[in-house]
């Protein structure tokens, strides 16, 4: 894969566009605040359960311990990162998932938020998990590594003037070069400036959601403010075994966080992204049907 085919794709969505192979910065470190530094080591894409698992009626009984997923695609330490449905049974809630988790020989390093819906005013609530909550629900979309130092791409772009979403217009571009080609990047973007509209589930549905219409007013959206970081996958298309094609949520530093869609101030849009090519998918618990209701 060439950096400059990023670049030329690019540049019909954003105005300033750079894209680099650079030593990976500590992404310990803010703005990031990473459970690991790098995303080097046997670079794994990992798809878990599926959007089925959620509607038209959502699945609870799928629960999944994300310390088992580095046995499962043979990645020790394990650094998880990406964007799931978080685990209902801590929280009583339905909620949004940024997993950011590091697993070395019984250490855990619990960097992961989940956000939720206030019932006394509907704003977000952004909560970091603890340590011994390593568990998600239903669904998710996990870059895996063993969070080593090494070579990433970089991405960076400013003032978006088409109407693609940032991984998205990666996606468009890699899809485009690499017809037919299974290409997986996995990692983590800042959108440094500007606002960015994004959902947060509501309690589980009483009723079933049938359709995309049903799921998109189901949805609570709102108008995030950067800085938000954004942890997920992408993959330019699926070789068969029902994976999403890219997923990604966001947390903060201010109390906002969840699952992203595009910036909203085009103008002000900054990104910066930081993206490890992987070698592999896996695939775990593939529901039987693999519909995609709801998947933006």
């Amino acid at each position: 894969m060439r950096r400059y085919i990023i670049k030329n794709g690019l540049k019909v969505n954003y105005d300033t566009v750079n894209v680099e192979i650079v030593d990976c910065p500590d992404l310990t470190k803010e703005p990031f605040t990473l459970a690991a530094e790098g995303l080097g080591g046997k670079p794994r894409l990992v798809d878990i359960g599926g959007q089925s698992n959620v509607f038209p009626f959502p699945k609870k009984e799928k629960l999944y311990d994300l310390q088992d997923i580095g046995n499962l695609v043979g990645v020790r330490p394990t650094f998880l990162l990406g964007a799931s449905a978080g685990p209902w049974t801590y929280s009583t809630d339905n909620t949004e998932m940024m997993v950011n988790l590091f697993i070395n020989e019984g250490e855990i390093i619990n960097h992961s938020n989940v956000s939720s819906i206030s019932k006394q005013n509907g704003s977000c609530i952004l909560e970091c998990l603890p340590n011994n909550e390593t568990r998600c629900a239903m669904l998710a979309n996990l870059f895996c590594s063993e969070g080593k130092p090494g070579k990433v791409l970089q991405v960076t772009c400013e003032k978006r003037i088409g109407n693609d979403d940032f991984p998205g217009a990666i996606r468009k571009t890699l899809s485009s070069h690499y017809k037919g080609n299974a290409i997986g990047l996995g990692g983590a973007f800042l959108l440094k400036a500007g606002k960015a509209r994004q959902h947060i589930m509501p309690d589980f549905p009483d009723t079933p959601l049938d359709t995309d219409d049903q799921v998109a007013n189901w949805f609570r959206y709102y108008n995030m403010s950067a800085p938000l970081i954004a942890v997920g996958t992408i993959i330019t298309t699926d070789p068969g075994l029902g994976l999403r094609l890219q997923h990604f949520h966001s947390f903060s530093h201010h109390g906002e966080g969840g699952h992203y869609h595009i910036d909203t101030e085009p103008d002000n849009a900054e990104y910066v992204g930081y993206f490890s090519l992987c070698e592999y998918a896996f695939r775990v618990d593939k529901p039987a049907n693999t519909d995609r209701i709801g998947i933006d």
